[in-house]
């Protein structure tokens, strides 16, 4: 069963949409997404070493309790950038700091 819309009637999808941007919670949606995905996006053994994970003025910023692992990630910043950009779905972090 399919149902038309009729004249200026509104999906649900498409009212929640326009709710979530009328209250600007879409940064804090892409921010919850990316922080609540940090091991599916990095993998279990990254995750482990990640002291704190925090987002602020679209940089990622994390703790790391493993200065190899730090040194690691520190090469593949852009790698970074683009699976959480990925994961938000639109470009969100521009940059990445370690602690």
């Amino acid at each position: 069963m399919s149902y038309k819309k009729r004249g200026n009637e509104t999906t649900l999808g498409e009212a929640i949409d326009r709710l979530i941007k009328a209250y600007r919670l879409d940064d804090k949606m892409s921010e919850m997404d990316i922080l609540s995905g940090w091991e599916e996006m990095m993998g279990k053994a990254v995750a482990m070493r990640t002291d704190d994970l925090y987002i602020k003025n679209h940089i990622l910023h994390i703790k790391l309790n493993s200065s190899v692992m730090r040194e690691e990630l520190l090469a593949g910043k852009q790698i970074i950038i683009n699976r959480v950009n990925q994961k938000a779905g639109r470009p969100y972090i521009v940059d990445v700091w370690f602690s």
